[in-house]
């Protein structure tokens, strides 16, 4: 009859009395495969699914009393499995992490489809994780993840922190919180609904960026932070991967921040900071009278193209800037890139869209009008350098003039980056440029007042 399989250390204690004796010669894989050929189905099932036994060290947290783990890795570091096998853990009351289950969590990534497409449903996400009777049932429709023991977990974006005003948590597993667009909204909305049992726990897990929120957290001694680079989780990346994709960035900031982890300071000699972006920002717009569209379109094509910058832009009854949506492309085709700016035109209900013309003019317009022929094409063209350009309008930012809706992270590390040589990695400052002709052609036109509403 097949063994009944224990669980915890008692099944690692009776495993360790069944261990065949061998020669000392023996190498440790023989031994390791007479000792797996002693197990039933069940245990070794078990032992697939113990993620004590397969976690690395910046996958579980380095003490107990903690009421935020802060996962900070780079692309690839393992930190999406992290956050899921906790989760896991906390609906089945299984330790390290739980001594009872925890019958309601949140989980929160950058968007709905983010939360479902990576914590839910990737290769890491939480249906991957679970032998098939500790499955839970995932309805789609409400975005709520079901275990068979009666635990939920319910999917919340951080484009709506309303969201999570009213339901109630015992624990909350937060993804890629530097790319939150409401960052400091949605966290607050998820620390009130942090209120069912006596210590509510939440795990971040993100590649870090240097906001406000994360340094706060750093610092709190409530929190425990572990951190991994990407090598960390090398013999589970694509070796094409790390050798090729990486190679390309090394040495610069981008590979400093996506690859080991860091959280890069803003340049001493950079045209904006943080601190000036940060005291500026909004979470709505008021009436505007004036909305436009920048785009400056990619020089290159191909795998090693320039991002095609867009930016959105209006202006207030109060004479004050407010940049309402980076829509940038990366590697976009010029089909791909002027139907998303006419639909972003139409959804905004803006007045002209400004595009850069020193790299082939006609055929942006061109391109343009093939979506949509009556969209009013500004062409602008560049005479000045991209700093001397840009001057102006960080002085807007300086005064106070310019305000983001909510937080537009890519946007905001090339603007904190880029001084008198551009930015620090030599990449191009495809969404700074986008924001600065958006910006500049709001300063330069007076037309007659349309009012809106967004």
């Amino acid at each position: 009859m097949p063994r009944k399989t224990p669980s915890g250390a008692q099944f690692y204690e009776s495993l360790s009395n069944d261990l065949p004796s061998l020669p000392e010669k023996d190498s440790h894989e023989t031994l390791l495969l007479q000792i797996l050929e002693t197990l039933s189905d069940a245990e070794l099932e078990f032992l697939e699914y113990d993620w004590p036994l397969w976690a690395k060290r910046h996958q579980l947290p380095r003490r107990k009393d903690w009421t935020s783990w802060l996962i900070l890795g780079g692309r690839g570091a393992g930190k999406t499995r992290a956050g899921a096998e906790w989760v896991r853990a906390m609906a089945l009351g299984l330790a390290p992490f739980a001594d009872e289950p925890h019958e309601r969590i949140a989980l929160v990534g950058e968007t709905y489809d983010d939360a479902r497409d990576v914590m839910v449903e990737g290769v890491s996400g939480l249906l991957a994780i679970h032998p098939k009777a500790q499955r839970p049932a995932f309805e789609k429709s409400r975005g709520v993840l079901t275990w068979p023991n009666g635990a939920q977990a319910q999917i919340f974006s951080a484009q709506d922190p309303d969201g999570l005003r009213g339901p109630q948590f015992h624990a909350a597993w937060c993804d890629e919180i530097a790319k939150w667009r409401y960052v400091q909204d949605t966290w607050d909305m998820l620390q009130f609904a942090l209120r069912l049992s006596d210590r509510p726990q939440q795990v971040v897990t993100t590649t870090p960026r240097p906001l406000p929120l994360l340094k706060k957290l750093m610092s709190d001694k409530r929190c425990v932070v572990t951190r991994a680079t990407t090598n960390a989780n090398a013999e589970n990346l694509s070796p094409v991967f790390l050798k090729h994709v990486l190679a390309r960035y090394k040495n610069t900031r981008l590979w400093r921040q996506e690859v080991l982890g860091e959280i890069i300071a803003e340049r001493e000699d950079a045209l904006w900071s943080r601190e000036m972006i940060e005291s500026a920002r909004v979470v709505k717009a008021p009436e505007l009278k004036r909305i436009v569209l920048a785009l400056d379109p990619a020089a290159t094509s191909g795998k090693n193209a320039d991002a095609c910058g867009l930016v959105a832009a209006g202006q207030g009854e109060n004479e004050q800037f407010y940049v309402l949506e980076d829509a940038t492309l990366v590697r976009a085709r010029p089909d791909v890139w002027a139907a998303k700016a006419v639909a972003l035109y139409h959804r905004l209900q803006a007045d002209a869209l400004y595009a850069e013309s020193n790299q082939g003019g006609e055929m942006i317009e061109a391109v343009l009008r093939a979506v949509d022929e009556n969209i009013p094409v500004k062409r602008v063209h560049a005479t000045r350098g991209k700093y001397l350009r840009a001057e102006p309008v960080a002085a807007l930012y300086a005064r106070g003039l310019v305000h983001h809706v909510g937080a537009y992270p890519e946007l905001e590390d090339e603007m904190c980056d880029f001084s008198t040589d551009g930015l620090s990695g030599g990449r191009s400052p495809d969404r700074l440029d986008a924001l600065v002709w958006a910006i500049s052609a709001l300063q330069k036109t007076v037309p007659e007042p349309v009012i809106r509403r967004l």
